[in-house]
Parts: structure tokens; C-alpha cells; sequence
């Protein structure tokens, strides 16, 4: 049989490090991959059985591969990353959030001015950052204005034009925010120690400013000079407490760059914190979007690479919750405990409230894709064939033996449908046997359900461990709905999901999205339960005390309560009321019943 050209080529693809490419017929770049073994990895596409969809949609529209051989592991996850950034395939993940950042400049010139800028221009002038919002830059700004005497002018301070006396100081001068190097009034090698004193600050070494400014003020206050020495206190005042706010962690911890990452259905979050001489200098989450079913692992180390490129990180250490690939020369730690640990447990905090603000914004400007985000989850957590996008939940109440009842409340798209609430009287169990209430209430639900001809459930809960769980299913054997709606028990104690023919139960994260519907499903469950259980066991007292009457049964009772509402209005009734409704003689035994 003749062999197709990707059988072809897939045979003489190398076995060495690389980057593959796969194209349409248009010749439409489809998706960027990195690979150890070109060979082993672009083969495993076309000869394992894909699980997921999306992967086996992707397969069929593969026409061309095209392969990029490169030395080493690191430089194929780089050139991954800057194909991906470059072309955007459609089946790559989707890194948002690329806009431009603000950096804080040193500018390459006599006398070097700091500010902030959005360009980078390649004259030899000093760019620290990207930073994530202006605002930290400014915060940082004014900090360093607040502590040296900077000049602001755009003037070419060459020494043959200061000693030519071509400028003037200006009112910065005269306001003391500038010693006025134009006129010599500042020295060079004076104004290049506060240069290297602001380029320690912006790495977040605070320690030698301090020092510098702690050995001025004892100078100046041994001088008698307390006005200026005064001054000196403030700024280091003001040094300190900028560094008590950004430390957060072990001074030891230096040059670290912090990763750790939150994934749902469709999404990863990565959340990145720059550690520098214990203080964070950075902190920044981006959010991905998952394209085939892509691992923590995948997700994390274009993260890495992304996010290090990015900002510019020369950090030669990265934390990260689990062993990844990552640039040569860069020590990989995997925290277990201590500061290291706690660091690492802040960055994945602030992964999840990430996560969680993304999803209180969709739920409002998109209830759709909110919807199909739960549903795609509660089908992932709970292990499901389709989502479950109508469940019904049981639940029993009974006190002591009493009015034996079952509640079913019904939930559609992970909300309420308090409509399609059912409640039953239980008719064939006698006294308090859950398991056997529990097996009539599922046959009698799903029995109505078939015989009308409504639809089905895609999951059923049952508020109870692996006892009502099997009773459940008997019903749903005899009436053949067995592997056809999937069913689960929820315990009470521990909140263990149970499913069928398993002993070993399933937790989920109590914080998980999937158990709070489930919790919010059996409380419904248990809430419309007691409140039917609570209304019949008082009706049940008021045709008690209207029985006790002789000669008085439960049909007439409850014909008198159906015309009067309450035992006390029929207490309160004139004799002829009561004869209209009940006849002479029974009307004479209530009236003297009750007067």
C-alpha cells in the first residue's frame, strides 16, 4: 500500500532536539511544538489514539509538517515560545494580557536623569523593569526624589558647556530638588555615588542607602548641624518604611524568580513574584488559554520562559511547585518547607484570587460562557461522560418514624429550578428505613419521568454514603436507566463523593466550585424535605384534635378545614355554618365538642 507523504516524512524526521510545525492544506500554520525527540513526538500524534477532541480534530487537518533542529532542549523551549508569539496558531495555547510595560530609566549621559518610559532605545542608557502598572514605577519615583536631588532637565551637561556658564539654575534648584550641576554647583563623582546608590534601590537593596544615610545623620548631628541632621532622619524613615511594606520574605532569599500555577476546564493561571534581597520587586499573574488538553507542565514552562523574557529576569534560581524544563544555567527549586515553602504558597494565593476575580467578571459581562465553564468543570471533577447540565438531588426527612417523606430538588445549568421541585409521600416502607425510602422515591421519579415521556437526568445525587447509593441503583436497574444517568452519593460527614461498585470514595477541594453546587443541591434537598415533612405533621395534629371528636373522621375533617383554614375558626363558628357544611347531627357533636 502506497504511504501518504506525512507517513513518509514522520520515518525520516531526526531523533534529536527540536521545534515541528504543522500546516493545512492552505499551508496555514495549525500549531508549534517542542520536542527532545522530533521523531518520537510528532509520531506519537498520528499513532496513539488521541482522547481528546480536540487533538484528533487537529490531527485530520495536518497536510505538511516542517522541523526545526536545534542543540539542546532550552533552545527548543525558546524557540517555541518566540514561534508562538510570532504566528499565534490556532491550537496553541493563548498567553493574554500582552501589552506594553513601563520601565524606569537611567539615561546614558553626564549628570543621568531617572524617569519612566514605555520605549526602549538601545543608547547605552540603563532600563530596569518592565514593571506591571505605572503606578509601581511612580511609587518608586517619588521614593528615590524623596532621597536624592536629581535633576529634570533635558540639558546637554557636557563639562565645556558648564564651564562656559551656559545655563542657569532653575526653580527645581531653588526649591531644593536639585543641586544645580549646571552651573558645577553638584560634582559628577558626587552626583554618580547617588546614581549607584538609586540603581541598588531599584534592585531592592535598601541596605546601603541606609547605612550611607545613618553614618550622615550622626556626622551632621555631631556638627551641631540638627536641621540637616533631621532631614537625614526622615529620609531614612521613609527608606524603611518603603522596605517594611515590600518585605515579605527571608532577607537570604535574593535573585529568585517565583512561579506556580492554578488550572481549571480552559484555563491556566501563572502567577510570577521577583524576589530581590528579600523584598518582591514584581508580582504578576497572566492567564492561558488551553487549546488540547495541555498539562500543568506544558503550561507552566512556556509561562516561564514567557514571563522571564518578558521582564527582562536574570535570576539564575526559579521556585516552582513541580520539576519543569527551563533555560540552561537555571537552578530549578521545588520549595518543601520554610520560607522558601510559604513564598511559593503567597504566589499560588495570589494565582487563585486571580482566577476567582476572572470569574466574577465573566459571570457578569458573560453568563454564557460562565455556565459552560462550571458545567465543563463539575463534568472534569466528577468524572462524568456529558455535562451535567440538569441533576436532581434526593434527600429523606423523617422524626422518629413520623410522616416518612423524600425531596427531590431539580437543578439546571448549576442553579435552582424550583418549579420542577418534587416532594413525595413514601407508601410502601413502614417506620424509619432510609435505604428502603430511598429506592421507592427514585423508581417512583424516574418511572413518571419515562412513562411522560420527560427528559432525563445527566446526574443524579443522593444525600447519603454507599447505603442509599445502592439502593438507588436497584431502582434504576429494574427500570434499565442503569450506566444510562450517572449517579453519586454524598456523605455527610467528610462530604465523600461516592460513585457505584467503588469503596473508595472521591474528595474534592472543599473550596472547588463542583462540591459548593453539590452542597447547595443537598441543602435545597434537605430544606424543601423538612418543610413538607414540618407542614404534614402539623396538619396531621389539627386532624387529630378534630378526630378525637366522636363520631368525626378524617374525611370530614378535612372538609371542615378545606371551608374554615383553622381549627380555630371552626371553634368560632356559629351552629348554622357548621350544619351547611356538615350535616345536623355531626355539626351538634362539634359545636358541644368545643363549647
Amino acid at each position: 500500500m502506497k504511504k501518504t507523504p506525512i507517513e513518509i516524512q514522520l520515518q525520516t524526521l531526526p531523533e534529536n532536539p527540536g521545534v515541528y510545525q504543522f500546516y493545512n492544506k492552505e499551508g496555514k500554520i495549525l500549531y508549534v511544538g517542542k520536542a527532545k525527540n522530533l521523531k518520537k513526538r510528532v509520531s506519537s500524534y498520528f499513532y496513539k489514539n488521541q482522547e481528546y477532541g480536540k487533538t484528533r480534530v487537529l490531527v485530520k487537518k495536518i497536510k505538511t509538517i516542517k522541523h526545526v533542529v536545534v542543540p539542546t532542549e532550552t533552545d527548543a523551549l525558546l524557540l517555541e515560545n518566540n514561534l508562538i508569539k510570532k504566528y499565534q496558531p490556532r491550537y496553541n495555547v493563548m498567553l493574554k494580557d500582552d501589552k506594553s510595560y513601563p520601565w524606569l530609566c537611567i539615561k546614558n549621559e553626564r549628570f543621568p536623569r531617572v524617569f519612566p518610559t514605555r520605549n526602549l532605545i538601545k543608547d547605552g542608557s540603563e532600563y530596569f523593569g518592565p514593571y506591571t502598572s505605572m503606578k509601581t514605577v511612580r511609587t518608586l519615583l517619588d521614593l528615590i526624589k524623596g532621597l536624592y536631588a536629581l535633576r529634570t532637565c533635558n540639558y546637554d551637561l557636557s563639562k565645556e558647556k558648564i564651564d562656559a556658564g551656559k545655563y542657569k539654575v532653575c526653580l527645581e534648584y531653588h526649591l531644593g530638588n536639585c543641586k544645580g550641576p549646571c552651573e558645577a554647583l553638584h560634582s559628577a563623582e558626587d552626583y554618580d555615588k547617588q546614581i549607584a546608590a538609586i540603581r541598588e534601590i531599584i534592585k531592592g537593596n535598601f541596605k546601603d542607602s541606609l547605612t550611607g544615610f545613618k553614618k550622615q545623620m550622626k556626622q551632621l548631628a555631631a556638627e551641631m548641624r540638627f536641621e540637616e541632621a533631621q532631614e537625614m532622619k526622615e529620609k531614612i524613615d521613609v527608606l524603611e518604611n518603603y522596605q517594611a511594606k515590600s518585605t515579605v520574605v527571608n532577607p537570604k532569599i535574593s535573585n529568585v524568580d517565583v512561579f506556580s500555577i492554578i488550572t481549571d476546564e480552559s484555563f491556566g493561571y501563572v502567577n510570577f513574584l521577583q524576589l530581590s534581597y528579600g523584598s518582591i520587586i514584581r508580582a504578576h499573574t497572566i492567564e492561558i488559554k488551553k487549546k488540547l488538553d495541555e498539562s500543568d507542565e506544558e503550561l507552566l514552562e512556556l509561562a516561564v520562559t514567557e514571563l522571564r523574557t518578558r521582564f527582562n529576569s536574570q535570576s539564575k534560581e526559579i521556585y516552582v511547585p513541580f520539576p519543569i524544563e527551563v533555560a540552561e544555567g537555571v537552578k530549578v527549586t521545588i520549595p518543601k518547607l520554610g520560607d522558601k515553602k510559604r513564598i511559593l504558597e503567597l504566589s499560588e494565593r495570589n494565582a487563585k484570587f486571580y482566577r476567582q476575580e476572572r470569574f466574577k467578571q465573566i459571570k457578569i459581562t458573560d453568563p454564557d460562557k460562565h455556565v459552560k465553564r462550571i458545567m465543563g468543570q463539575m463534568k472534569k471533577d466528577l468524572r462524568l461522560q456529558e455535562e451535567p447540565r440538569h441533576i436532581e438531588c434526593f434527600d429523606n426527612s423523617n422524626i422518629q418514624g413520623t410522616n416518612p417523606v423524600a425531596a427531590c430538588v431539580v437543578f439546571k445549568d448549576g442553579k435552582p429550578s424550583k418549579k420542577e421541585y418534587r416532594y413525595f409521600n413514601i407508601k410502601t416502607v413502614t417506620g424509619p428505613d432510609d435505604f428502603a425510602s430511598m429506592e421507592e422515591v427514585v423508581h417512583r421519579r424516574y418511572k413518571r419521568l419515562m412513562e411522560e415521556d420527560e427528559p432525563l437526568p445527566q446526574l443524579i445525587v443522593i444525600d447519603g454514603g454507599k447505603g442509599q447509593l445502592s439502593s438507588s441503583l436497584k431502582s434504576l436497574d429494574r427500570l434499565g436507566l442503569r450506566g444510562k444517568i450517572a449517579i453519586i452519593g454524598i456523605a455527610k460527614r467528610l462530604e465523600e463523593i461516592y460513585y457505584p461498585g467503588d469503596s473508595i470514595p472521591l474528595y474534592l477541594d472543599k473550596k472547588s466550585e463542583t462540591l459548593k453546587i453539590i452542597q447547595h443541591m443537598r441543602n435545597e434537598a434537605h430544606r424543601f424535605g423538612i418543610t413538607f415533612h414540618r407542614n404534614k405533621r402539623s396538619k396531621a395534629a389539627i386532624n387529630s384534635e378534630l378526630e378525637q371528636i366522636e363520631g368525626i373522621g378524617e374525611k370530614t375533617a378535612n372538609e371542615l378545614l378545606k371551608t374554615f383554614k383553622s381549627v380555630k375558626r371552626i371553634k368560632e363558628a356559629p351552629m348554622e355554618r357548621l350544619i351547611a357544611v356538615v350535616g345536623n347531627a355531626k355539626a351538634k357533636k362539634i359545636y358541644e365538642a368545643f363549647h
